[in-house]
């Protein structure tokens, strides 16, 4: 369990060191969890290592929200002024994956 640990707190460095180096617009954490995603689908071993702490992680999901909630109240200023932006970003995207969705079950 502590392997797992640590390799997931190593992605999540590793993904927070890129955002900052290269200073990209996507957050750190969502870097690193693509690029363990990479080495999970490369080495089938670390598989093994990131189950046993990730079903704990699952089981306390709901408090794993919090910092998200907070987030957003922080930048509450921010999603006012960018709602119509986020909301048709929202609306063509659901539409999308609708669309999708609809084609792939009647192939």
């Amino acid at each position: 369990m502590i392997e797992g640990l640590v390799l997931l707190l190593v992605f999540q460095l590793l993904g927070n060191v890129a955002e900052m180096y290269f200073h990209l617009p996507v957050p750190g954490s969502v870097l690193g969890m693509f690029l363990l995603l990479v080495a999970l689908i490369a080495n089938d071993r670390l598989a093994s290592w990131v189950r046993p702490i990730s079903l704990v992680l699952i089981s306390y999901l709901a408090v794993l929200f919090v910092p998200a909630g907070v987030g957003i109240m922080l930048h509450i200023d921010r999603l006012k002024n960018e709602a119509l932006p986020i909301g048709v970003s929202l609306v063509v995207s659901n539409s999308f994956t609708s669309t999708i969705s609809n084609l792939t079950i009647t192939l």
